[in-house]
C-alpha cells in the first residue's frame, strides 16, 4: 500500500497573512494545532446553494442538508429542479490534495477525501464515477454512496448485504421481476465479471461427478474382464485339421466362450455405459446449467 504523498504540516498553504501570524505571535504557538488544540490550516470556501442548510467545523468538515448536487449548482436533481431529490452529504477534506485557502469549491466527488451521500434521487454510479458496463445503472432512484481512501464495515458478529427486501422502490416502481444482486468489483473494471459459486452445491456437484466416475470405472472393469476372457481363448485355442489344404474345424471352446461373453457385453455393460452417459447428462442439467435446481453459480451475484 502507498504511503501518503502529502506533507503532516503544510502551512505553505496559507494565506500570507495567516503563515505571518502564525510564526510572529505568540498565539500562532497554539494554533498548530497540538493535543488537537485549535488548528490554523488552509481551507477552501464552500460554495453554498441556495436550498442547503450548512453544518460547519473548523476543520474543513461539512453536514450539507439541500438537495441532490454532486457538483455546481446545475448538477443533479437539484439542479434540474426536480421534487423529492433531497439529499444530506457529510463531507471532511474538501479539494484534500490540492487545497488552498482562498479558493471556491463545490462539491467533488473525486477530490473531496471522504464523503457519506444521502439522497432520495440521484444517478449515484455516474456520481462517484462508477462503471457500469455489462450491469445495471442506479438512475434517479435514492442511494447512499461511500467514499474514501479506506472504507471498512466492520460487525462485531456478522454482516449481510441483503438486496430487493420491499416490492417497490423510492420512487414507485414495482420490483417483482427483478432481483438485483451483489457485485465485487476491484479497480472498478466490470469487463471479467463473473458469477460467484455457491459452495454447498459446488461440493455436492463433485461428490456426485466422483460417484459417476466410479460406476463408469465398475462398468469398463465388467468389459476388460469379458474381453480378457476371450482374449484367453484366443491365445491357447487350436484347431484338429484332417486334410491339408482344407478348412479346419471351429474351435469348439471359442464357440462357447465368444457367444457367452459377447452377450454379456450387449446385455450388461452397453445398457450400463448408455445409463451412465444418461447419468453424466442429468448431472449438468442439475449443476451446470442456470436452469437446473443445484446450479453451481449464483444467478445474482458476481465478482471480477
Amino acid at each position: 500500500m502507498k504511503a501518503t504523498t502529502k506533507n503532516a504540516i503544510q502551512e505553505e498553504n496559507l494565506s500570507k497573512s495567516q503563515q505571518e501570524h502564525i510564526s510572529e505571535s505568540h498565539d500562532g504557538i497554539e494554533r498548530r494545532g497540538i493535543f488537537c488544540d485549535e488548528l490554523m490550516e488552509a481551507i477552501p470556501e464552500f460554495v453554498k446553494a441556495g436550498c442547503e442548510k450548512i453544518y460547519a467545523g473548523k476543520n474543513n468538515n461539512y453536514i450539507v442538508m439541500g438537495r441532490d448536487r454532486p457538483g455546481d449548482r446545475t448538477t443533479g436533481y437539484g439542479g434540474s429542479g426536480d421534487h423529492q431529490a433531497s439529499m444530506m452529504d457529510l463531507v471532511v477534506g474538501r479539494s484534500s490534495y490540492f487545497v488552498k485557502k482562498d479558493t471556491y469549491v463545490d462539491p467533488n466527488f473525486a477530490t473531496d477525501a471522504a464523503r457519506i451521500y444521502i439522497s432520495q434521487k440521484t444517478d449515484v454510479d455516474k456520481n462517484f464515477g462508477l462503471n457500469t458496463e455489462g450491469i445495471s445503472e442506479s438512475i434517479a432512484k435514492s442511494a447512499v454512496g461511500i467514499k474514501a481512501d479506506s472504507v471498512r464495515i466492520i460487525g462485531r458478529e456478522e454482516i449481510r448485504l441483503i438486496t430487493r427486501t420491499d416490492k417497490k422502490n423510492s420512487q414507485g416502481g414495482d420490483l417483482e421481476a427483478t432481483v438485483d444482486g451483489i457485485h465485487l468489483i476491484a479497480g472498478n473494471d466490470t469487463s471479467d465479471l463473473q458469477p460467484m459459486v455457491r459452495g454447498d452445491n459446488v461440493v455436492e456437484a463433485f461428490n456426485k461427478l466422483a460417484h459417476l466416475v466410479q460406476k463408469l470405472n465398475g462398468v469398463v472393469e465388467g468389459i476388460l474382464q469379458s474381453q480378457h476372457k476371450i482374449n484367453a481363448e484366443l491365445k491357447d485355442h487350436w484347431h484338429i485339421s484332417t486334410k491339408p489344404g482344407y478348412p479346419t474345424e471351429k474351435s469348439p471352446t471359442l464357440q462357447l466362450t465368444v457367444p457367452f461373453y459377447n452377450l454379456r457385453l450387449m446385455q450388461k455393460s452397453k445398457p450400463s455405459l448408455r445409463l451412465n452417459r444418461s447419468n453424466i447428462d442429468s448431472w449438468g442439467n442439475n449443476y451446470l446449467k442456470v436452469t437446473g435446481d443445484f446450479y453451481i453459480l449464483s444467478r445474482y451475484n458476481k465478482v471480477n
